[in-house]
C-alpha cells in the first residue's frame, strides 16, 4: 500500500528507477532520494522534519497512516506545514492554520483526520455539509471555526498563512505530501519503496551540513 501511495504523490516519482533507490546499504544519493532545496528555509525556523501537505490531498491524507512510523523511526516529531500553491490549497490552509493558531501547534491524529474527512468530502457533498463538517471539527474541540474568528484571530491567522506562502514559494514546494530535513534537503517520496527506506534517508539527511 505504501508504495502505490507514494508512486502517485509526487510527480517526480514517473522519471526516476524505483529499483536503484535502495539497497538496505548504499548511502541516499541527491536526485534519486532526497534533493537539495533552492534555498534555505532556516530562516523560517521550519522543524528539522517538517512534512509540506495539503488538506485536501487525498496521498497526504494516506501519508497520515505511515507517519508515526516515521517519527518512531527517525525519533523526530513529524510537524506539518500547509503548501498554499493553488486556490484549494489556500482556502484548506486556512483551516488548518486556524486550528494550528489556537491550539499552538500541530493537531492531533484524531483532529487531523476529522479536518481530512471535512475537506474531502466528494462531489455529492453540500455547501451546507460541508460548512457544518468543519464546524463540527472545532466545536467539538470547544475551539473556533475559519468562519467565527474575531478580528484580532484574523489577523493572527494571515501571519502564519503569509509564512506558509513564503515558504511554499522560496522552497518551491509544488507537489506534496514532502518532508523537508533541516529546511534544506526534501526527500523525494517516490523514490523508496518503503516507509523504512525513507527513514533511513531522513536520517542520513539529519546528519548533513545545514
Amino acid at each position: 500500500m505504501f508504495k502505490s501511495i507514494l508512486k502517485g504523490c509526487v510527480l517526480i516519482a514517473a522519471t526516476i528507477a524505483l529499483s536503484a533507490c535502495d539497497n538496505g546499504n548504499s548511502q541516499p544519493q541527491q536526485g534519486k532520494q532526497y534533493e537539495v532545496l533552492p534555498v534555505s528555509l532556516q530562516e523560517y525556523n521550519v522543524a528539522p522534519l517538517t512534512e509540506a501537505f495539503s488538506l485536501n490531498c487525498g496521498h497526504c491524507r494516506s501519508m497520515e497512516e505511515f507517519v508515526p512510523k516515521i517519527e518512531s523511526l527517525t525519533d523526530q516529531k513529524v510537524e506539518k506545514l500547509h503548501v498554499t500553491f493553488n486556490e484549494s490549497a489556500q482556502v484548506s490552509a486556512i483551516i488548518f492554520y486556524t486550528a494550528v493558531m489556537q491550539l499552538d501547534g500541530t493537531p492531533d491524529k484524531a483532529f487531523m483526520a476529522d479536518l481530512f474527512a471535512a475537506v474531502q468530502m466528494g462531489s455529492d457533498a453540500t455547501e451546507e455539509e460541508r460548512l457544518a463538517a468543519v464546524n463540527n471539527a472545532f466545536s467539538s474541540r470547544n475551539l473556533k471555526s475559519p468562519y467565527q474568528l474575531e478580528k484580532d484571530q484574523q489577523a493572527k491567522l494571515f501571519d502564519y498563512l503569509d509564512k506558509a506562502e513564503q515558504i511554499t514559494t522560496k522552497g518551491q514546494i509544488n507537489s506534496v505530501p514532502a518532508f523537508i530535513v533541516n529546511g534544506k534537503y526534501q526527500v523525494i517520496t517516490g523514490g523508496h519503496d518503503t516507509v523504512e527506506a525513507m527513514a533511513d534517508t531522513i536520517n542520513y539527511l539529519l546528519t548533513q551540513p545545514k
